[in-house]
C-alpha cells in the first residue's frame, strides 16, 4: 500500500477522525483530500488517457441518472450477469490492479468505523485477521466527464440503486497527456462532489426541513467513501474533462 498512499500512518488518522466528525454531524459518508498519492496516480494516468480507456454504451436502470444512454465509462469489473455490460476491460483492470486492491483496504477500514457501536448489523459481517470487514468489488469503472450534454455530470442519486453495501469515488489527475493542462482543466468551472447528508435543517427560502447539502473542491488523489443510499452527485462542468474511478462494494456477511 506504501506505493499508492500519500501517507499510510497518516491516512489512519485521517480516517478515524474523520469518522468521528461525520458521526457527529449524522453524516454517512467522509471525502479525504489526497489519500492516494497524485505522484502515483501521474504515472498511472498516461497509459489510461492515451490507449486502455474505452468507454461502453451501457443502458440499465432506466438510464444511469435519468441519462438513457451512458457512454463516458469504461468497466473495469462488471455485477454479476454482466450488468451493466458484458465486456469488462481486462487489461484497465489490470493496470489498475494495485491501486484497486488499496482502495478495497481503506474502504474496509472506513466501513469497520462507521458501523462501530451504532449499528445492529455490525456483529454480522466477515472479518479478516484485523477485524476489518471482508469486502468485495461488485462493480468498477473510471469515468471521463466533458462539457458536452449527457457527459457532464452524474446527478443526483445513489449508488447501485440502494443495492452495494458502500461505493468510493476517486478523484484522478487532469489529463495533461493527450493535450495540455490549461486546455483540459476544468478549474474554475464546476466539477467536484455534492452529497445529500446529515442533519436536517430548515430552508431559509421554503421554511422545509431539509437535509444539510455539502459540496467538495475534489481534487486528484481525494477520496470519498460512501455508505449505502447516500444521495449525492458529480457536479457539472463546463469546460475541460474529468476522470473519476468509482467502486461499489458488497461487505461479506
Amino acid at each position: 500500500l506504501n506505493n499508492t498512499l500519500s501517507s499510510p500512518i497518516e491516512t489512519n488518522k485521517q480516517i478515524t477522525k474523520g469518522v468521528l466528525r461525520a458521526k457527529l454531524s449524522k453524516r454517512r459518508h467522509l471525502v479525504l483530500p489526497r489519500v492516494i498519492s497524485p505522484s502515483y496516480l501521474d504515472e498511472l494516468m498516461p497509459p489510461i488517457v492515451t490507449t486502455l480507456f474505452e468507454p461502453q454504451t451501457v443502458t440499465y436502470n432506466g438510464g444511469v441518472a435519468n441519462i438513457k444512454n451512458w457512454k463516458i465509462s469504461c468497466y473495469l469489473e462488471v455485477m454479476e450477469g454482466g450488468i451493466p455490460c458484458t465486456n469488462p476491460h481486462g487489461g484497465l483492470k489490470n493496470h489498475c490492479w494495485e491501486l484497486l486492491e488499496t482502495c478495497n483496504d481503506l474502504f474496509a477500514r472506513w466501513y469497520r468505523q462507521q458501523h462501530a457501536c451504532n449499528d445492529r448489523n455490525t456483529s454480522t459481517y466477515k472479518t479478516d485477521e484485523n477485524d476489518n470487514p471482508i469486502v468485495s468489488r461488485i462493480m468498477t469503472f473510471m469515468t471521463r466527464y466533458t462539457p458536452a450534454p449527457d457527459e457532464n455530470a452524474l446527478l443526483k442519486h445513489v449508488d447501485g440503486a440502494g443495492k452495494v453495501d458502500g461505493s468510493v469515488v476517486l478523484a484522478l489527475p487532469v489529463d495533461r497527456w493527450t493535450a495540455s493542462a490549461e486546455e483540459n482543466s476544468f478549474e474554475g468551472h464546476g466539477g467536484g462532489l455534492t452529497f445529500w447528508d446529515g442533519r436536517m435543517q430548515r430552508n431559509a427560502e421554503s421554511g422545509k426541513r431539509e437535509v444539510e447539502e455539502i459540496k467538495y473542491d475534489t481534487r486528484s488523489g481525494d477520496l470519498a467513501f460512501i455508505d449505502r443510499a447516500v444521495w449525492h452527485q458529480a457536479n457539472p462542468i463546463t469546460r475541460g474533462t474529468r476522470w473519476a474511478l468509482v467502486i461499489f462494494y458488497k461487505v461479506e456477511r
